[in-house]
């Protein structure tokens, strides 16, 4: 069985058993977390789709790391006028083990 959940601004097709990486989400390691927001479900044959959102269907899991991802360079720069500008960047996440998918 597979969802579709939306968290972050983004969309995750997510199974059981599977570690995802999502935006940062507040909780320590270990903490259980739900997404509520359930836009499809699918198991082989059976597709119920939401309209937006799947009624009473929820993917819970548990938190295994909260971390930063790998550096980016942000350089921006204007020919002949002298002007450059750097700058890194690391974007949090956290990344939880999908425990369930409840229908």
């Amino acid at each position: 069985m597979y969802a579709v959940v939306a968290t972050g601004g983004k969309q995750y097709r997510v199974e059981a058993g599977e570690i995802l990486r999502v935006e940062k989400l507040a909780g320590d390691v270990g903490a259980e977390v739900a997404f509520d927001q359930v836009l499809m479900l699918g198991d082989g044959d059976n597709v119920r789709v939401g309209q937006p959102l799947v009624e009473g269907a929820s993917v819970k899991g548990r938190i295994v790391e909260q971390g930063k991802g790998k550096k980016i360079i942000v350089f921006k720069f204007k020919r002949r006028k002298r002007y450059r500008r750097k700058q890194g960047h690391r974007q949090l996440f956290t990344a939880v083990r999908i425990d369930t998918i409840e229908a």
